[in-house]
């Protein structure tokens, strides 16, 4: 018996509330360049929520990965509390690392960071980096390498739960279909609340 546009005035209210009270922000760029309170390791990740198909400039939007239209939000966690530290925003047709160089996030020179396979070359900006290492063509991995590849997924199963974490809240796991300039509002006040429950 309500009309959507109240439902819509009540969300905004809240999500205006959250933001007032300063309880809901996340600690931002700069937390990872402080020269004494930096994280000493880091992970960082992209997930993707579905979008209805836009009206206008549908290539932008559209995810070879997922088949369909949808927006990215990556994730800047504190591999020690599992906190999110920042994140950022792009469309669908963004590649990983792509979205990584838009956003500017820049680590402290003695951070180590952990990424998948998609981040192959992130060592020209951030030289305590460790990706995946990729089987060469026609060749095959060492034991060394294999066992490199299994450490490190173990290592980054932690941003993978916090992926998790965030698609309990049914509007990032299903289909968003509100307004695309309000996504990284709720998707910062989202992780805002997991680290407030931390």
């Amino acid at each position: 018996g309500v009309s959507e546009s109240t439902i819509c005035r009540i969300v905004i209210d809240i999500e205006s509330t959250l933001m007032k009270t300063g309880k809901f922000r996340l600690p931002g760029k700069k937390a990872l360049l402080k020269n004494s309170d930096y994280p000493a390791v880091v992970a960082i990740d992209v997930t993707e929520t579905a979008i209805e198909r836009p009206q206008k400039k549908q290539k932008k939007y559209y995810s070879g990965k997922k088949k369909c239209h949808t927006l990215k939000t990556q994730l800047v966690i504190n591999q020690e509390t599992g906190a999110i530290i920042c994140t950022a925003f792009g469309k669908g047709h963004c590649h990983d690392f792509s979205l990584f160089k838009k956003s500017k996030v820049h680590f402290h020179p003695e951070t180590d960071s952990l990424q998948d396979s998609g981040y192959q070359g992130i060592k020209d900006y951030h030289s305590n980096s460790y990706i995946p290492r990729k089987k060469p063509k026609n060749g095959k991995l060492s034991l060394l390498e294999k066992d490199y590849n299994r450490v490190l997924a173990q290592e980054r199963i932690v941003i993978e739960h916090v992926n998790r974490s965030l698609k309990i809240f049914k509007i990032l796991s299903s289909r968003y279909r509100n307004r695309r300039r309000r996504y990284g509002l709720r998707c910062n006040l989202l992780s805002a609340i997991y680290n407030y429950e931390l």
